[in-house]
């Protein structure tokens, strides 16, 4: 990817407009904008120049802060978060990644037009006026591909403190020197042998790690809220949470662009057939119909929508499901999200870990439509695993169960309380 500069566009406004007529290409238009009662004018006159695309140079790109960063809180005690804008040279120029780097953060905040939430087709087209009060002139220009980028935290490394200025070579050992090689020129088989081997010998001891610790250098507070995601390997959850709905919430499930894709169980309302649908959603369905709440319904339908497609892709990366889900239809941006979350790229199945991530996505998606009593017999039946099986996973949530007319019901109390973990020692 090559790093662009997104202002040039500012310095030459000849450059975005494209062939037209002569006289189209000089006309402006001239509005007159209302001013406050304070003022001595009423109204000032200016002149609008719209802008077209340059397709050498980038036009503005906008974009937000999914976690709530807040860069011109950080930008007035000093100094400015950088911005850069990268663009593919070799596979397509439509392809953008915008990086935002604090100051003296090991975090940094990346969006890109290919991925995630910015994959959903645009039903709107966005511009961006800059007034000029001065010369009296508003520019109108295009955002870059019509896309609002979400900037997602990451975290990144940092070179190493023995020398700022010049990079030392390292010499590789054998591991290192086996995995360039399976990387370059090794068959796919032999690269997850070579994962699984290093996997092996990094859980043998805490000396396994001697020597690459001193090479990462991580925010720790950045980290605080997604480590016990990684250990306990559940869904976004916030553990202080007073009502069950904050302690798994919805909205850290499904992204922004998600909803409009997730529309298809709203319409079974009108009789659409249902068998290929889990028997979790075919006994909600009722349920559904009762809601008067218009925002509910939509809420409630997206949630079972989003749980199909979870059990669905559970079902066509094993060998027992294959064959209920293979004519299954994902939307592009559902598809891309289950893989990222559930699957490693360069794996042909679904590694242990990641079924248990899924099956803990479904179980908080059934909570939420069960209003957090929920029967785990049908949920179980469609992930192919007996209630008491299940039973785990449920505790792995913090949930906890209770009889009800003689039914054992998962339930969720807030504050969440999770399952203690322990570590077995391991023999010499």
């Amino acid at each position: 990817m090559a790093d662009e500069n997104q202002n040039d566009h500012m310095d030459e406004e000849d450059g975005f407009k494209t062939p037209v007529p002569e006289k189209k290409r000089q006309k402006t238009k001239k509005i007159a904008i209302e001013k406050g009662d304070h003022d001595e004018d009423a109204t000032i006159d200016i002149s609008v120049n719209q802008i077209s695309e340059k397709p050498d140079r980038i036009p503005p790109v906008v974009a937000y802060f999914a976690s709530g960063y807040d860069p011109s809180a950080q930008s007035a005690g000093g100094k400015s978060p950088e911005v850069t804008v990268y663009r593919h040279t070799e596979k397509s120029k439509r392809r953008l990644q915008v990086v935002v780097s604090p100051p003296g953060s090991s975090v940094e905040f990346v969006g890109s037009n290919y991925t995630g939430e910015q994959t959903a087709r645009q039903t709107c087209v966005y511009s961006l006026g800059v007034l000029d009060k001065e010369t009296q002139t508003l520019k109108i220009l295009p955002i870059a591909y019509n896309k609002i980028y979400r900037l997602e935290p990451r975290v990144k490394k940092f070179e190493s403190e023995a020398s700022e200025s010049e990079v030392i070579p390292q010499e590789l050992n054998e591991d290192e020197q086996r995995e360039e090689l399976n990387k370059s020129f090794g068959t796919k088989k032999a690269i997850n042998d070579e994962k699984k081997r290093r996997a092996r010998n990094l859980g043998d001891g805490a000396e396994a790690l001697d020597g690459r610790l001193d090479k990462i250098d991580v925010n720790a507070t950045a980290l605080e809220s997604t480590s016990a995601i990684v250990a306990r390997n559940i869904p976004p959850h916030n553990a202080s949470a007073t009502t069950p709905g904050d302690a798994y919430p919805i909205e850290k499930i499904i992204d922004n662009g998600e909803w409009d894709f997730l529309q298809d169980v709203y319409k079974l309302q009108a009789g659409a057939p249902t068998d290929a649908y889990p028997v979790f959603v075919r006994n909600r369905l009722h349920m559904l119909r009762d809601i008067r709440d218009e925002t509910e319904k939509q809420t409630v339908s997206c949630v079972l929508s989003l749980l199909t497609h979870l059990v669905k892709f559970k079902d066509i990366n094993s060998m027992d499901g294959f064959d209920s889900a293979k004519n299954h239809k994902f939307p592009a941006i559902i598809r891309q999200k289950c893989k990222s979350l559930f699957k490693d790229s360069d794996a042909d199945r679904m590694p242990a870990d990641k079924i248990n991530l899924l099956i803990s996505y479904v179980l908080v998606l059934s909570l939420h439509v069960d209003k957090f009593k929920t029967d785990p017999e049908d949920i179980a039946a469609d992930l192919r695993i007996s209630p008491v099986g299940l039973r785990r996973h449920f505790d792995a949530l913090g949930c906890k169960f209770a009889r009800e007319k003689k039914i054992f019901l998962a339930t969720l109390p807030v504050p969440l309380k999770f399952p203690e973990t322990s570590m077995r020692r391991k023999r010499r």
